[in-house]
């Protein structure tokens, strides 16, 4: 039988392909959930004057910055920070005889999918305090369904790769997975429009849109538990760290807390780039909302095409300096936004090709980033005994969470200073915001000690 070597020289069995398309297909399924809620639900509650939608939730401010949008995405992270460390800690313990995470994935991924789409049904089709209600309630339910899939789908990446180059291979068949997820999710606008061309009315267009990509989500979620043969392919000795020790465990890692520092500036950017893209489409370049489809299919096939160069250069080169590279890249290229419709070329050509630009980026961070932490939380694995990998992915989720919400915080907070064609500054000056957050991303990074890590995953 053909087999790799893992980091001492001890020879380890390949993983089929079916465990690898299962996973991957598994990472896109939930990536349209979390895309979906990241790219439509701001644009859906407090749409633009030209998009035909009601708006369903007031824009009032309250303590003159924060609105209904920013405190509902606010009082959603009050649940992950209860619910991420502790699902992390019992699939980490889980004695289940078909794994320690399959078998949480398998559960929560159509409820995951449902609570999706109730988040764009709400109760009153006109602006209303119980839409507020609606989605407060609705939120803490797909936020326990995500946790419960999303740090167990990750956890497996590192439990089902023995070597560095397995765990290398998994993180970029899912970033491929995660980036169709993208297009997935943003397909909601011509889906729409598709169903409004059938006879449908605009909100109800929208909603039987969002009710497709999540049926295909739904489903894509389901497919690890059928493909992956988890006691067989991963190493699944549950740890007996209790929750406290877990933690302190995770947060000990010397290399951890750079590699959470930088992540955080990152989801947040990247947070706001999603949240913004309809309104650079409708507003800054007052194209039609179908575009946002379009080019988010351009940066998915340039990013596509760049992975096997991403791999493969991860494999040669530091991973740290390609990250720092790709946060750098990424900062210029938001300043982009800040003159997206101003520039003396069609508005088609100046949004394809600053996503195009933007795919360069987009791809190294998709890959290595998840590469990266596998490889930490096998250091801490090796150094502590414990194997605790889904309470580090449960950390990394918790606070990517908290910097998307702080992205949408940002994000709601400049559409005060004008969302609408002609008035469009807050729309603009969130491009400015994501220079600094990627800028800070690259700067922090600098702090991860790649080296050492290296050296004592080798010697532990």
């Amino acid at each position: 039988m053909e087999t790799d070597t893992d980091e001492l020289g001890l020879d380890v069995e390949p993983l089929p392909g079916k465990v690898i398309a299962g996973l991957s297909i598994g990472h896109g399924g939930m990536s349209v959930l979390i895309n979906l809620i990241g790219i439509l639900l701001v644009f859906f509650y407090l749409p633009p004057s030209e998009a035909g939608l009601p708006q369903l939730v007031t824009d009032a401010t309250f303590l003159l910055v924060l609105n209904a949008i920013v405190l509902i995405a606010a009082a959603g992270r009050l649940t992950d920070a209860i619910t991420d460390p502790l699902i992390a800690m019992y699939s980490d313990r889980s004695k289940h005889p078909k794994g320690r995470r399959i078998p949480f994935m398998t559960r929560s991924a159509l409820p995951a999918a449902l609570a999706t789409v109730l988040m764009f049904i709400p109760p009153i089709g006109r602006e209303s305090e119980w839409n507020i209600v609606w989605l407060l309630g609705i939120q803490v339910v797909l936020y326990v369904a995500l946790t419960a899939y999303v740090t167990p789908a990750f956890s497996l990446v590192a439990d089902l790769g023995k070597t560095p180059a397995q765990r290398l291979d998994l993180a970029t068949w899912s970033s491929v997975a995660w980036a169709i997820g993208i297009v997935v999710a943003a397909m909601t606008p011509g889906l729409s429009a598709l169903y409004e061309a059938f006879g449908l009315v605009t909100v109800r267009a929208w909603q039987a849109s969002v009710i497709t990509v999540c049926a295909i989500a739904g489903l894509a979620m389901l497919v690890p538990g059928w493909t992956i043969d988890e006691p067989r392919y991963a190493r699944s000795d549950p740890t007996s760290q209790p929750l406290r020790e877990s933690i302190k465990t995770v947060m000990a890692s010397p290399f951890f807390r750079y590699y959470l520092a930088a992540d955080f500036a990152y989801f947040c950017g990247l947070m706001i780039i999603q949240t913004g893209l309809l309104y650079y489409v409708t507003v800054l370049l007052q194209l039609e909302e179908i575009w946002s489809s379009g080019l988010l299919l351009v940066m998915v096939v340039v990013s596509m095409v760049l992975y096997p160069i991403v791999n493969k250069q991860a494999k040669k080169r530091s991973g740290k300096q390609l990250v720092i590279f790709a946060f750098a890249m990424s900062s210029i290229t938001f300043f982009g936004v800040v003159f997206l419709g101003r520039y003396p070329v069609p508005s088609q050509v100046q949004a394809v090709a600053l996503i195009a630009v933007f795919a360069i980026p987009f791809a190294i961070l998709s890959v290595l980033p998840g590469w990266i932490l596998t490889d930490i939380a096998e250091h801490s694995a090796r150094t502590t005994g414990e194997a605790t990998a889904a309470m580090f992915f449960a950390a990394r989720t918790f606070m990517q969470k908290i910097s998307q919400t702080v992205g949408v915080i940002l994000f709601a907070l400049l559409t005060s200073f004008g969302r609408d064609v002609g008035d469009d500054l807050g729309i603009r000056l969130s491009g400015l915001a994501g220079v600094v957050l990627y800028g800070l991303a690259a700067y922090l990074f600098r702090g991860y000690d790649e080296d050492r890590l290296r050296r004592e995953l080798a010697e532990a």
